[in-house]
């Protein structure tokens, strides 16, 4: 149904979704002199997968330092790689500093985001209502859409079953049977949680992961004295820690370099279990790097205690009493954890967004997703994504990626003001050199050649990664390419701009 421009209000920018992406573009929009924005949260509460992921053991693997804005630094980070509860305080702890509770609107989702071409504008319907903007950021986030097997039998399983990103509360853990299915980031961090109360611990792996020891530690009081009254230090640490975690980036460009860390991997499973054929099991037969390389001090020793059965199935059905594995075996359990990741290239938010010609983002990418510098989208005018496609890392923090989309945010609006532009567009040839280049990139990295498949590769088996040093991806953001966009005025009956390439 279409919406009277009178009856919905208007902003300059409407950033949907309030996790860091969110969050960080609201701090600097107002640090820019920006007021003209809103926030749109569907939850009750900012803090995006921070919020969302309370599952025991929760934890970043990303130091502390560096997994926090540079323009907002915490000298109080209590531990070297800080939990969960902790990154969501620094979070929301960020909004009362900035003042951001007025430009925020929790509990409101965003059901249906069209670009309205007669008018030039984004017409956006919310559960709270409708309204228009210039600019829409799509700020969701990949990791907030859980993705959950389709199994037989998920209706008649007697007992609870949920998504580590689902975490219930209210499940009492204590004396029950618990099947965790996935050994991914989440379930090393849960299975040594559960096998502390639970009765039984079945862990169900099809694939086993390469897990590096955590170098997590307690801050000392006198190192976060130092922060607070010298920032300069705090600021190195995060410098060091970023080129330090760059150098890795070699070794996954060139895979037959990764023997070190591989051979620091093996030590460490063999310190751990002793047993050879849990050993074997928990032994990964493809490159580190191909998958997302995990942390973990505790996951090992927690298999290999009696209580705790590694399966090594995928489970094919539930039953009214339990898990059946795909090797028809039946084992019993009162409780079913699925951790089983999110909806990476195919997220059911896609499927709401209609661009320039009324197509939806989900149909356009069709399991193949692609942006421009991983932020915009061409047939969607005035709109950018904050860690779209090729923005994901499997070396640095994902902090990094945003703040440099955030001042190419900036730089946008600067330019659509400077030069009395109603909307910009990436060109089509544009978007597709810039494809062409990342998937050039990505040819013989661990990411594509390791010997794995991965939430990494999409449909076609290209990386949705950025497969390179993140200095280049800063390099390229850090300033607007205004030739590479179809512009088109405030007054859409003046006709179509046009800029030469190097024209800015």
């Amino acid at each position: 149904m279409a919406l009277a421009a009178a009856t919905a209000p208007h902003y300059r920018v409407v950033i949907v979704g309030a996790g860091f992406s969110g969050i960080g573009a609201a701090i600097r929009l107002r640090q820019s002199g920006i007021e003209d924005f809103i926030v749109l949260e569907r939850a009750g509460e900012v803090g995006g997968t921070w919020r969302e992921n309370s599952y025991p053991g929760c934890q970043c693997d990303i130091p502390s330092n560096l997994y926090s804005y540079s323009f907002a630094p915490n000298p109080g980070w209590s531990r070297t790689h800080s939990r969960q509860g902790e990154i969501w305080e620094y979070l929301r702890n960020c909004v009362k500093r900035q003042r951001l509770e007025a430009f925020i609107h929790l509990n409101s989702t965003v059901t249906a985001l069209h670009w309205d071409v007669q008018n030039g504008r984004w017409r956006v319907q919310t559960t709270t209502g409708p309204l228009t903007a210039q600019v829409v950021v799509a700020a969701m986030g990949g990791l907030s859409s859980p993705k959950m097997p389709k199994l037989d039998g998920m209706g008649s399983f007697g007992g609870v079953a949920f998504h580590s990103a689902r975490w219930r509360d209210d499940c009492d853990l204590r004396d029950a049977r618990v099947a965790v299915v996935g050994t991914g980031a989440s379930a090393i961090q849960i299975v040594p949680e559960l096998a502390r109360v639970a009765r039984a611990v079945d862990v169900y792996q099809r694939t086993p992961p390469w897990i590096m020891p955590h170098p997590d530690r307690a801050r000392r009081r006198v190192e976060r004295t130092v922060y607070r009254r010298a920032p300069v230090v705090q600021r190195a640490l995060r410098g060091a820690s970023y080129w330090g975690r760059e150098l890795v980036v070699v070794g996954f460009r060139h895979p037959r370099l990764l023997g070190a860390l591989e051979r620091i991997a093996r030590r460490h499973l063999r310190r751990q279990v002793s047993d050879g054929e849990l050993r074997a099991a928990l032994t990964p037969a493809y490159r580190l790097g191909c998958k997302r390389v995990l942390l973990s001090n505790d996951y090992y020793p927690a298999l290999a205690q009696p209580h705790v059965t590694l399966i090594r199935q995928p489970v094919a059905a539930l039953t009214p009493t339990g898990v059946l594995a795909g090797d028809g075996s039946e084992r019993p359990a009162d409780v079913v954890v699925f951790a089983t990741g999110f909806e990476v290239t195919n997220a059911p938010g896609l499927r709401r967004i209609r661009g320039r010609d009324g197509r939806t983002l989900a149909a356009q990418w069709n399991g193949r997703p692609e942006a421009y510098n991983g932020t915009m989208v061409t047939g969607f005018p005035n709109f950018l994504m904050l860690l779209g496609p090729h923005t994901g890392l499997g070396h640095s923090s994902v902090l990094v990626m945003i703040e440099a989309q955030i001042a190419y945010l900036l730089d946008f609006l600067a330019t659509l003001e400077r030069r009395d532009i109603g909307s910009l567009e990436v060109r089509p040839e544009a978007q597709t050199a810039f494809v062409e280049w990342v998937r050039r990139r990505a040819r013989g990295t661990v990411w594509e050649q390791g010997g794995c498949a991965s939430w990494y590769l999409d449909a076609d088996g290209h990386t949705v990664l950025w497969p390179d040093f993140t200095w280049r991806f800063r390099r390229r953001l850090r300033r607007f390419d205004l030739g590479s966009y179809e512009a088109r005025p405030s007054r859409p009956s003046c006709g179509e701009l046009q800029f030469a390439a190097d024209d800015s």
